[in-house]
């Protein structure tokens, strides 16, 4: 008498058709992965590559707007490298924070004219 008769032990033809649904079960799920794959390959690895630049650049443009930066270098790395933009480029900064304040003045004086208008 079979010990575990919930458990029965299957045939030899019984056996071949198991391993016929496992086999075919195997060569769908291999042919769905190498799809899904493929479609994450060439429609989304594209998109991550230039996300993962796009994030690596905002890093570094942290690092050249603040001193205390400290994601990707050492404390005064970021310190040295503006600078060294300073000491070569200094005439063209000071002109470009030049033209920076006029349009903020510019757009305080606006502000001042709209709220002015207002208290009316």
């Amino acid at each position: 008498m079979n010990e575990y008769p919930l458990y029965p032990i299957l045939g030899e033809e019984a056996k071949k058709e198991a391993q016929k649904l496992m086999d075919e079960f195997k060569e769908g799920m291999l042919k769905t992965a190498k799809e899904v794959l493929g479609s994450l390959y060439c429609d989304v690895s594209v998109h991550i590559e230039s996300d993962s630049w796009t994030n690596f650049g905002n890093q570094i443009l942290d690092g050249y707007k603040d001193y205390n930066n400290r994601k990707i270098q050492a404390k005064y790395d970021f310190k040295e490298i503006r600078q060294a933009i300073l000491k070569e480029h200094r005439e063209d900064i000071i002109a470009d924070l030049n033209q920076d304040m006029v349009k903020e003045i510019e757009d305080l004086k606006h502000t001042i004219e709209i709220m002015n208008r207002s208290r009316y």
